[in-house]
């Protein structure tokens, strides 16, 4: 019980993107095979959609703008401030985020990165931000492969020549898809920088306390 009590957010959070991954799995696969009957063409088995462009273009395209908006979350929130806002740092004063690892190498507390300094430390300062992009740059490139799968597909069945994995990222459906996707990533974060400044959540700690004013910045 205390396993659960101390985990419950992220296993929560990770059924949640389970089942919601299943019903993307299921609908889609029903969705192709409907798509198929009404242009007279074969139907797929599960197994087979699931290791086509038609699922996993639609599936890496949401991921690759979860894990740019993350990414873009953590850098910009280190030298950029939203006065009011408990998602930005302190403008005025010191944020104890700034404060040097190194000072705290001694802390037997502290993560081993800290406690070991050296390049070990370095690549831990940035480790989030990194990881973020590592993953946003696996994301991308997999949306590519599954979407220039799909699309040569379309252009098989219209007789026409298909395309490389290179010339499908100059292509507008590659930018059209991960634009379209970007933009609400960006929107949401703006929505809740700003809609935080006036509005508040009791007992949520990504809202300011209920009491505070709108002025205050940080938590």
């Amino acid at each position: 019980m205390r396993f659960l009590k101390n985990n419950g957010l992220s296993i929560t959070l990770l059924a949640l993107f389970i089942g919601c991954l299943i019903g993307f799995v299921v609908t889609g696969h029903a969705e192709n095979n409907e798509e198929k009957q009404q242009k007279g063409e074969p139907t797929v088995s599960l197994g087979d959609y699931v290791t086509s462009g038609d699922f996993t273009e639609p599936l890496f395209v949401n991921w690759e703008s979860e894990f740019l908006q993350q990414f873009a979350y953590v850098v910009l929130t280190i030298f950029l401030f939203q006065k009011g806002s408990s998602e930005s740092k302190k403008v005025e004063k010191p944020d104890s985020v700034d404060e040097k690892p190194e000072d705290h190498q001694h802390d037997p507390h502290a993560p081993w990165p800290v406690r070991r300094g050296g390049v070990a430390l370095k690549l831990y300062k940035h480790s989030l931000s990194l990881v973020f992009l590592a993953l946003f740059i696996i994301s991308l490139l997999l949306h590519a492969v599954g979407g220039v799968s799909a699309y040569n597909q379309g252009l098989a069945q219209h007789g026409q020549t298909t395309v490389s994995l290179l010339e499908f990222l100059g292509t507008p459906r590659f930018w059209s898809q991960s634009f379209q996707n970007w933009q609400s990533e960006f929107l949401s974060v703006l929505s809740i920088v700003v809609l935080g400044i006036f509005l508040r959540q009791y007992g949520s700690p990504e809202s300011k306390p209920v009491h505070a004013p709108h002025d205050e910045t940080g938590h």
